[in-house]
């Protein structure tokens, strides 16, 4: 998909905690329509450079542009909620905002989890709760959506399926989007651009070629291309959002 104009940009930012140097001359871009995977070791600085680009920090040195305007959808990692708490899907979406009935099933629908608008927020898989998390970072109708580790807790199979419904976002909504993930293999088929960070930026570019950059390399070796068979097998079924089989209708079609 040709990307648009830049929605969020980050140039020459550094950022010091206790005398020490967390983000060194990082840059970062990221385009309407374009999806950008933010990679790196644990304590590379990636969830750094989110809070700076969320405006949660401010950078010691360098800008970070952000459009005018602006409105962000954040998916967190991981979010715990109190098993006393009696609270549905539909009313987890509800705190905070003021979104319509309507508004908030449109969401979940997009997430392909709307069946579990009304069901207890604690009776719901890990992947299924990843999906209502994204549902919950698009009421905001955002042109950035940062998504931090979105297929944590999710199993393989099931991390195709959310990867590719995050692609059919971007591809309906316009939107830009800002991944983080630990692992490049599982966003290879999902990313058009890819920053592998260390403090500094290593690498970028495609994912292709940053998989073959020395940089990358060192820090994560080679990578297997077949762990990335399970993004183009064809079958005549879907999986739900924990990778579970489910046979399609009549009308479905195969993908792959």
């Amino acid at each position: 998909m040709t990307s648009g104009s830049i929605v969020v940009e980050a140039k020459g930012v550094e950022l010091a905690y206790a005398g020490n140097l967390v983000l060194n001359d990082v840059d970062l871009a990221v385009h309407e329509g374009e999806i950008v995977t933010l990679i790196g070791p644990n304590g590379s600085g990636k969830s750094t450079l989110v809070r700076l680009v969320l405006g949660l920090l401010e950078p010691d040195r360098g800008l970070v542009y952000l459009k005018p305007g602006l409105r962000i959808g954040y998916m967190p990692q991981r979010l715990v909620i109190d098993d006393a708490l009696p609270l549905t899907v539909d009313r987890f979406l509800r705190l905070g905002g003021t979104a319509t009935r309507q508004a908030r099933l449109a969401v979940l629908a997009e997430a392909a989890v709307e069946r579990l608008a009304d069901s207890p927020i604690q009776k719901i898989s890990g992947g299924e709760m990843q999906r209502v998390l994204l549902a919950r970072a698009l009421l905001r109708e955002p042109d950035l959506l940062v998504l931090d580790e979105p297929a944590q807790g999710v199993d393989m199979t099931g991390q195709a399926e959310l990867f590719k419904l995050i692609t059919g976002i971007r591809d309906r909504r316009g939107c830009g989007v800002l991944m983080v993930s630990h692992d490049l293999h599982l966003v290879m088929a999902s990313t058009d651009t890819v920053v592998c960070l260390n403090h500094h930026v290593c690498c970028t570019g495609h994912p292709e070629t940053v998989t073959r950059h020395p940089a990358y390399i060192e820090l994560f070796g080679p990578l297997v291309t077949g762990e990335l068979a399970v993004y183009t097998h064809q079958h005549d079924h879907h999986h739900g959002p924990d990778g579970e089989v489910v046979a399609h209708s009549s009308g479905d079609h195969s993908h792959g």
